[in-house]
This record gives structure tokens, C-alpha cells and sequence, in this order.
């Protein structure tokens, strides 16, 4: 029986679309709290905010791109996202105080949490229901390529380069986020009245999808232990002198990824999550342990390997089970419910961090961090795992 096809065009073009803002989010992510410590004198948990306040922006509005974004149109929600994102980007050239900056980073996250929400619920809807793992694995690569092109060549152009270089560079990656979209096709939800009377209700309940809650609450402490790599690693890697090095942790982050996606995904559809997701857990911890320990270039780029492996699969599994039992018309709640605890994660971690480090050094950072991401396997247990009856839970038809 021949499998329904996965690499569309439309495909293709929505993952690129992902992978570019996404980029931006990640190079920026590992630029910015230099950048507010050269320029405005930040202190560490203020160039920590800078970081952080992208995320609240992205955090606040998912809920209500989730639920209205079938109402708004997938198509409208992802132009006026992508347009208001490319024109924050553009902000950035005139930022002249630290207030300004945060505002301007406020702003740039709202347009991230509306296109990211809207680009993650259209790839949902393109990729077959009888490939979700694999289709969802793939579409999250884009989401763990930036995650590592970003910041290596955020690194690279701090290092060689100058600021106004950095944001030139997200403009163009901006302008080349928007233009394959004008060639989409967008698949149009037809909703019955009830579907809509549901989505018009205004009760907190009707801004998250209550089955995709569990494994997003885990995605968020895992994400929150992932936060201390995007936003302290540069200043990590200074302290050690291994600056050079560190531009290719989020290469060989890369690399393993990409060679483990071809298994990783088909794995999660035949034998089940638990299959995927413990070990992925497991090795995330261990390297987040391995990085707390390195002195050398060879034991950092270890830690790369490990963390890509681990974490890359676990969000991509993670996202796939957040949604794959969802409604069609609930696709973009389910997906926005899994995105406001990533960003939950990823946002209150720099700030809340920055406040460790004084005290217990960064060894002793990622040190926590790997005993937080080993405390996730038990986590996952009690909030899923231990209800998916042979690792594999079964996969309805979408409504």
C-alpha cells in the first residue's frame, strides 16, 4: 500500500517559511544579551529580558491566534504576521535606549507567537494523518535547523561583524520568510455553526486544548532547562576561552539531529512515543551533564551531539503528540496550546536564571539543568506516558 505523499509543494514552502522566522528568533536570541550589555550598560538579568520579553510578546498572543485563527483565515493570519514581523526587524536599526528595545522586542514577538502559530497549524493540516510522526519530525527540522543555524551565525557575526550587520541580516531572512508564501495554496476549514459558536466562546478554557496540555506542560520544563544553552553560552563559552568552538556546538547540534531524524520519526509512528521519547529524555540530560563538565573544545561539541539528539526529538515527538488526536477545526488550538508552553519555558528561563549564575557559577548551571531534564523522564511518566498503553497511543480520524 502506497504511503499518501508527504513532500508537497506546500510543504516545502510553509517549513521554509518556519525555518527563517525561526532563525531570527534563535540568532537574535544569542546576540541580544551582548548586544544590550555593549550598547546600554545591561545588567545580566536585564540582558536576560531582552531575551525573555520576545517570548512574553510570542506567549500572550498564542492563545487567541490558536483559537481564532480558523474565524481570521490560516492565509490572513500569515501575511499580516509575516508583515508586521519583517517591519519590528526593521526596528531595529533605530533603537537608541534599552527601553525602546524592549518595546521593539515586545512587539516582534507578538508577530512571531501569531506567524509561528499560523505556519505550525498549516503544516499540520498538510501533512497526511497516516504519517503524522514522521510528517511532524520533518516540519519540526526546520524548527531544530534554525535552532542551530541562528545562533552560529549569531555567534560568527558577533564575533566578526557588527551589530547593524546582525539585524541586516534578519531583514533579508524576514523578506525570504514572506515571498515562497504568495505561491501557497491554503486549505480552507469548513466549520459547522456549533464548530463556530464553540471557537466565539470566551470561557479561559476555550484557549487551550485540553488533551495537548500534559505533554506541553513537560515541553516546558524541558524547554526552560534548554533556555540556559540559547542564552548563556556565549558568555559560557568566553569564561572558558573556547569561544571558537562554541560557534560549531549548534553545527554538531545539527548534524546529529538531521542524521537521527530519518529513525526518530518513522519510530514514533510504528513502535509508539514512549519509544522516542524516553531516550531522547535520557540523552538530553546526559548532555546538559556533559556540558556542565566542559573543558574542551571535544566534550563541548559532545554535549552538542547529545542535547541535538535529545532535544530536537523530544520537541518534535512532543509537538506531534500534542496534536495528532486533535479536531481539524482545533489543529491551531492544540498547536498554539504546545507553543505557549515552549515559550513559557524558553522565556522565564534567561530572566530567572540570570539570577543563579552569581551564585552558583555556569557549571553549576547546567549542572541543575541536567538533573532537571533527567527529573522530565518522570514527569513525562505521570502526565503521559503511563497512559499511552504500549508506548502507542491510537490516532483517530480528524473530525
Amino acid at each position: 500500500m502506497n504511503k499518501p505523499k508527504l513532500w508537497t509543494k506546500d510543504f516545502l514552502i510553509i517549513s521554509s517559511t518556519n525555518f527563517f522566522i525561526f532563525m531570527i528568533f534563535y540568532l537574535l536570541m544569542v546576540t541580544l544579551s551582548i548586544y544590550t550589555i555593549d550598547q546600554f550598560g545591561a545588567t545580566a538579568s536585564q540582558s536576560g529580558l531582552a531575551s525573555s520579553i520576545f517570548v512574553i510578546g510570542a506567549l500572550a498572543v498564542r492563545p487567541f491566534a490558536g483559537k481564532y485563527i480558523e474565524l481570521i483565515g490560516k492565509r490572513n493570519m500569515l501575511y499580516g504576521a509575516l508583515v508586521l514581523f519583517l517591519v519590528t526587524t526593521l526596528i531595529y536599526f533605530k533603537t537608541d535606549s534599552l527601553a525602546f528595545l524592549l518595546t521593539n522586542r515586545l512587539l516582534h514577538g507578538i508577530a512571531f507567537g501569531f506567524a509561528s502559530t499560523a505556519t505550525g497549524t498549516i503544516a499540520a493540516d498538510v501533512i497526511p494523518n497516516e504519517r503524522r510522526g514522521e510528517g511532524t519530525g520533518y516540519f519540526a527540522m526546520s524548527m531544530n535547523l534554525a535552532m542551530a543555524t541562528g545562533p552560529f551565525l549569531g555567534l560568527f557575526l558577533s564575533q566578526h561583524g557588527t551589530y547593524n550587520m546582525i539585524f541586516a541580516s534578519c531583514v533579508i531572512f524576514a523578506v525570504i520568510a514572506f515571498i515562497p508564501t504568495l505561491f501557497m495554496k491554503f486549505k480552507k476549514v469548513e466549520l459547522t455553526q456549533m464548530e463556530r459558536d464553540t471557537l466565539k466562546g470566551i470561557k479561559i478554557g476555550d484557549f487551550f486544548e485540553v488533551k495537548a496540555l500534559p505533554i506541553a506542560i513537560v515541553m516546558c520544563i524541558v524547554g526552560f532547562s534548554y533556555s540556559s544553552v540559547l542564552t548563556f553560552m556565549t558568555a559560557y563559552s568566553k569564561e572558558m576561552g573556547l569561544v571558537n568552538v562554541a560557534s560549531f556546538f549548534f553545527v554538531v547540534f545539527a548534524i546529529f539531529l538531521l542524521a537521527s531524524r530519518p529513525f526518530t520519526g518513522r519510530w514514533f509512528d510504528l513502535k509508539g512515543e514512549n519509544f522516542v521519547i524516553y531516550p531522547s529524555l535520557l540523552l538530553f540530560g546526559i548532555g546538559m551533564l556533559v556540558l556542565s563538565q566542559a573543558n574542551h573544545g571535544f566534550i563541548l561539541l559532545a554535549a552538542g551531539a547529545l542535547i541535538g539528539v535529545g532535544y530536537g526529538t523530544f520537541q518534535s515527538s512532543a509537538q506531534a503528540i500534542a496534536i495528532k488526536n486533535a479536531p481539524r477545526h482545533k489543529m491551531g488550538l492544540a498547536t498554539s496550546t504546545f507553543f505557549v508552553f515552549v515559550d513559557l519555558g524558553i522565556g522565564i528561563g534567561p530572566f530567572t536564571l540570570g539570577f543563579l549564575i552569581p551564585v552558583i557559577g555556569y557549571n553549576g548551571l547546567y549542572m541543575s539543568m541536567a538533573l532537571v531534564g533527567f527529573a522530565c523522564m518522570f514527569v513525562y511518566y505521570l502526565l503521559h506516558g503511563k497512559k499511552s498503553v504500549g508506548g502507542k497511543q491510537k490516532v483517530h480520524a480528524y473530525k
